[in-house]
């Protein structure tokens, strides 16, 4: 928020490589080797709620601390590590091959072609090109940069528990 619009168009570049991953490699059928060899899956399980669980200490950390400043550290940076730090947040999350897999499963024929499979990419991927740019445009104003900081320990704290949760849910999910 603190960094400036480019930055938080950098860091959407970084969740959409992250995404675009997780959704290349699900309709070319990852999610079914993943699916083959559960240590994969638990590899990538255990790492995203180790992460979420760093989320949410820090963010509760965040919520109690005297400071009121937003931390810049956070996603900061030059513009490589923004995009990194981006990266890895969607590419820890298991949540996401198992959602593009599902996605494939459900809504193309078994027989599609690899044309159709990158259609239908293409088209959910453009969603998610607005939607995260659109984070990037929105709370890079400075309006919603000061209702974030008057509110910003009613933020951290949901934001905490939200990670926390997540990070549990993930965690005790069983495999189908």
């Amino acid at each position: 928020m603190t960094n400036g619009r480019r930055a938080g168009v950098i860091f959407s570049a970084g969740i959409l490589a992250g995404s675009a991953f997780w959704g290349l490699t699900a309709a070319m059928g990852m999610s079914a080797v993943m699916m083959a060899n559960v240590w994969l899956f638990e590899l990538v399980k255990y790492i995203g709620a180790a992460y979420l669980l760093y989320l949410a200490v820090k963010s509760l950390r965040s919520a109690f601390s005297q400071k009121r400043e937003i931390a810049k550290r956070a996603y900061g940076g030059m513009p490589r590590q923004i995009f990194t730090k981006a990266a890895l947040i969607h590419l820890t999350n298991p949540k996401a091959i198992l959602s593009w897999g599902a996605i494939y499963a459900i809504t193309m024929p078994v027989n599609s072609t690899v044309f159709e499979l990158l259609g239908m990419f293409m088209f959910l991927f453009s969603a998610s090109i607005i939607v995260f740019v659109g984070y990037a445009f929105l709370f890079s104003t400075a309006r919603v940069v000061a209702i974030y900081q008057r509110m910003h320990r009613v933020f951290e704290l949901v934001f905490g528990g939200f990670f926390g949760f997540a990070s549990i849910k993930i965690l005790t999910a069983k495999l189908p």
